[in-house]
């Protein structure tokens, strides 16, 4: 339910939202959410990250509310906090890791806008990925690019995304 009435926002952190939305600059927008590729891959991504979190040491929190700048929260499919683990319940610092997970009714105008908030805001690695495809996509300011691993650095990562899509 997107609206163009803008909400205060006392009221978008007050309100319930299943499942959670986004507040962009007055306007809440609901994400696209809900179908069973979806929620099959963000499952995926969740458990091999969170597996993983001592070795790596990091944290994984699936559809936390991240805000962007005071006028902006976005909630991401998945994303990792790399080192301690956050005290604050919404996250105020740069996650190390956003994953977004399209959707058949994602718009690349909207898909650009919360890719490019992310990078803005700091987040080092950004990656999108196309259950229906099955490809993986790391985002940069210079645009997107399909990649065959989703890797970092300090700390180390590595996972390959057919592993996500089985």
């Amino acid at each position: 339910m997107q609206t163009e009435e803008l909400i205060p926002l006392r009221e978008y952190l007050a309100t319930p939202y299943d499942p959670d939305c986004d507040y962009v600059d007055g306007v809440v927008e609901e994400r696209n959410t809900g179908e069973r590729d979806h929620a099959a891959v963000q499952m995926a991504v969740s458990a091999c990250f969170y597996q993983r979190r001592k070795e790596w040491g990091i944290h994984v929190f699936p559809e936390q509310r991240v805000q962007i700048s005071p006028t902006r929260f976005r909630v991401p499919d998945v994303c990792v906090v790399a080192g301690d683990k956050p005290e604050e319940q919404i996250l105020s610092a740069p996650p190390f890791v956003c994953i977004e997970i399209l959707s058949p009714e994602d718009r690349l105008t909207k898909v650009r806008q919360r890719m490019d908030d992310y990078l803005g805001f700091g987040v080092p690695y950004v990656w999108l990925l196309d259950p229906y495809t099955r490809k993986a996509y790391r985002w940069t300011t210079t645009g997107m690019t399909e990649i065959s691993e989703l890797r970092t650095e300090n700390p180390d990562t590595c996972v390959p995304p057919e592993a996500l899509f089985e």
